[in-house]
């Protein structure tokens, strides 16, 4: 897809191009309640942008994943759901993906949620013509912070350098893992200084802030034509 002059942008969906965070910290929180476990909502929000394969033994033990983290994760999804016609595009996320299209860049959403929240999704940015491609769950086999999930974006582009946009720490720790330089916005919830400290590059106050200073990073070329 991608020609090996052109630098792929790579772009985690949840709490970078949509405002989900609070939501999903939300939904955990009512998971672990229906179960009698309370797990204080400002806890929960540091995991998320982890697999959601690793929250429970990330906030409580093995034995509660062994126990109970199916059960969980399921409560988790229909809580979420709940919630997702809240869900809003980031202000200034349609511009930046159109703008980097028009650049030339190959566009790669970089998601772990299942398929019909990824188009759903792509559908609230009004997006679909400027995606490339996208990944899911069903393309990874181990969740961030591991390096699964850049690696599956990297290959639906077809190879070649690329670029990392998420809010999370846990983006930053993926992204470095697979020997990928990464952007952060603080729209996620995390400091500046912890996705600096997970491998940030550089870090934007939220996309729009990013757009308005794309010249200053490696997005800011136009792709040459072949």
């Amino acid at each position: 897809m991608n020609a090996a002059q052109e630098t792929v942008a790579v772009f985690d969906i949840d709490g970078t191009l949509v405002d989900t965070n609070y939501q999903h910290a939300i939904a955990w929180y009512r998971a672990f309640r229906a179960k009698e476990i309370i797990v204080p909502i400002w806890r929960i929000h540091r995991a998320i942008g982890m697999g959601s394969d690793r929250v429970v033994s990330s906030l409580l033990d093995e034995q509660v994943e062994h126990d109970l983290g199916d059960a969980l994760r399921d409560l988790e999804k229909s809580e979420y759901q709940r919630l997702i016609d809240e869900v809003e595009p980031m202000n200034g996320a349609h511009e930046l993906l159109a703008e980097l299209k028009g650049k030339g860049h190959p566009i790669i959403l970089a998601s772990s949620a299942e398929q019909a929240d990824a188009e759903r999704y792509i559908e609230l940015l009004g997006a679909s013509e400027f995606v490339d491609a996208y990944t899911t769950s069903a393309d990874v086999r181990e969740s961030k912070p591991e390096p699964d999930i850049v690696n599956a974006a990297i290959e639906k582009a077809g190879g070649g350098s690329a670029v990392m946009v998420g809010d999370s720490s846990w983006d930053c720790k993926a992204a470095t893992r697979a020997n990928v330089p990464s952007i952060a916005v603080l729209t996620g919830g995390f400091s500046e200084q912890e996705l600096i400290d997970a491998g940030a590059t550089v870090v934007f106050d939220s996309v729009e802030h990013l757009r308005l200073h794309l010249h200053d990073t490696t997005l800011s070329e136009t792709v040459a034509e072949p």
